[in-house]
């Protein structure tokens, strides 16, 4: 089998001494989280994908949601006081967070944005979460996240 990376992410959480597990699976482009999760054999409810919006002055910041939910993105922008959010295209996303688009971990990213994280994933017991790299997750207790990121939990999942 294949060696897991050595990226910017795994090396944030290794300095802060969070345990977690490597899982690679065979990245499908426009796959998202239903192939991973299919991969890795786990609910698609605990993959937790790495979205880089933009407000309406073209900010930058990371949301964190279900693999199985989108995010409101009206919700999102009431709750943390902004006119309009909207996602980034890839290569502005790729710009802010020094990850390829479906490779982007919240951690180590190349600009410090604000990261909120839906409410509801600190409900489960471990998630998936990009490890930096296309084809490659990080299983980890979402309460650790608390550890390494500054973030701000939101309530703005869409079933």
């Amino acid at each position: 089998m294949a060696k897991a990376p050595s990226t910017q992410a795994t090396r944030l959480l290794k300095q802060a001494g969070i345990p977690y597990t490597e899982h690679l699976y065979r990245y499908e482009e426009h796959g998202g989280t239903r192939v991973s999760a299919q991969e890795l054999g786990v609910d698609e409810h605990t993959v937790v994908k790495t979205l880089v919006m933009e407000d309406e002055t073209g900010a930058p910041l990371i949301i964190l949601m279900h693999g199985d939910r989108e995010v409101s993105t009206k919700e999102l922008a009431r709750q943390i006081g902004a006119k309009a959010i909207q996602p980034c295209k890839p290569e502005v996303a790729h710009r802010h967070s020094g990850y390829l688009v479906g490779g982007t971990s919240p951690l180590g990213t190349k600009k410090a944005m604000p990261i909120h994280a839906e409410a509801s994933i600190f409900d489960l017991e471990r998630i998936y979460l990009n490890g930096g790299s296309r084809g490659f997750l990080v299983g980890l207790d979402p309460k650790d996240l608390d550890r390494v990121l500054a973030l701000r939990r939101v309530s703005v999942a869409i079933p």
